[in-house]
């Protein structure tokens, strides 16, 4: 790439942001495609900073953030990647145009994984709100696929855009939910958590698809997290109201509530029980338990609770254990340490 330094400030691209004027934004966006490296790293900086603040002002000019996407510097590239989070976290169905580009970089084996990770987040977050956008049978089958083959901050992510394209329309999944149970066992929480969200959120709406993966949430009755054991519970209560199955577990097989036992899981192994014995009053079941909406609306908290540090040595922004002199950027979430 021939690379200018004859760029325009980034004080006059964000001030173009600001006032509307599209037009010349795309113009900007033409003249950084060949400025300097590190004028193309500070504008993408600056962009996805303004992005956290002001996200829709970002609606009009997408399409001349793509071509960074694919800039040779892999940094750039992730800062991009990361732009498009934060924008479609805020306004998912401006990023709908884009689809393809972030769908190509997912799809490149040869990308960066953490560009790679970043992309199949932001397509979560339009699938979330747009289903159909992200529903073509080749971009989920490098979501699922990836679960087996990608590095663990890859499949994080992929095990979240997952739960986001079942919560959008879990009728795209139900013939997947073996995939899915195939990777209950991983040992990031999280992939545990959003694919178990996903798993329950299709028996939701179809609760005979969970019969092919009643072993594996069994299994997950005893995971060391109250939030995945929670969910796994809350899905086998799901299949207990199904005629697939006579009854998907024991009622001794479920958790034995302590005392000081999370309200989570408390009702939704209640919510189980309930459903296994035939005693499940509607009108008194928790409004998040067993519903797609319930479970859309508290997702995001849990996630939070997920990652919240629980100790010193963590990243603040996504929990993971970090050494005392490691990176100054935390390998997983790139946060600053």
């Amino acid at each position: 790439m021939e690379e200018s330094n004859e760029v325009p400030t980034i004080e006059q691209l964000t001030e173009h942001l600001r006032a509307g004027a599209h037009e010349d934004v795309l113009t900007d966006l033409e003249q950084y495609e060949s400025a300097a490296v590190e004028d193309r790293k500070d504008a993408l900086q600056a962009l996805r900073s303004f992005a956290t603040e002001q996200p829709s002002v970002f609606t009009s000019v997408l399409s001349g953030l793509v071509p960074f996407l694919t800039d040779q510097e892999r940094s750039i590239r992730l800062t991009t990647a990361k732009l498009f989070v934060a924008i479609a976290d805020a306004e998912p169905e401006t990023v709908s145009a884009v689809v393809p580009a972030l769908a190509d970089r997912l799809a490149d084996e040869d990308e960066f994984y953490y560009v790679r990770a970043r992309s199949a987040e932001a397509l979560g977050y339009v699938a979330l709100d747009d289903p159909d956008a992200v529903a073509s049978p080749e971009i989920l089958a490098d979501l699922r696929i990836g679960l087996s083959f990608d590095e663990p901050e890859v499949t994080e992510k992929l095990a979240k855009a997952l739960e986001y394209v079942a919560l959008g329309r879990p009728q795209r999944l139900k013939h997947h939910v073996s995939t899915l149970a195939d990777h209950l066992d991983d040992d990031n929480e999280l992939v545990r958590y959003h694919l178990c969200t996903a798993i329950t959120v299709i028996g939701c709406e179809f609760p005979d698809s969970v019969v092919e993966c009643q072993d594996a949430l069994r299994t997950r009755l005893d995971d060391e997290s109250d939030y995945v054991r929670g969910r796994a519970a809350e899905a086998l209560g799901l299949l207990a109201q199904s005629d697939a199955v006579e009854s998907p577990v024991r009622e001794d097989q479920l958790p034995t509530l302590k005392d000081d036992e999370a309200s989570f899981v408390r009702e939704r192994v209640q919510f189980a029980r309930d459903n296994l014995t035939g005693q499940m009053d509607v009108a008194e079941r928790p409004d998040e338990v067993g519903c797609v909406e319930g479970i859309r609306n508290e997702t995001e908290s849990v996630v939070e609770e997920i990652m919240a540090p629980d100790g010193d040595g963590q990243c603040a922004q996504c929990g993971l254990v970090l050494p005392e002199h490691g990176p100054p950027m935390c390998p997983r979430c790139g946060a600053p340490h």
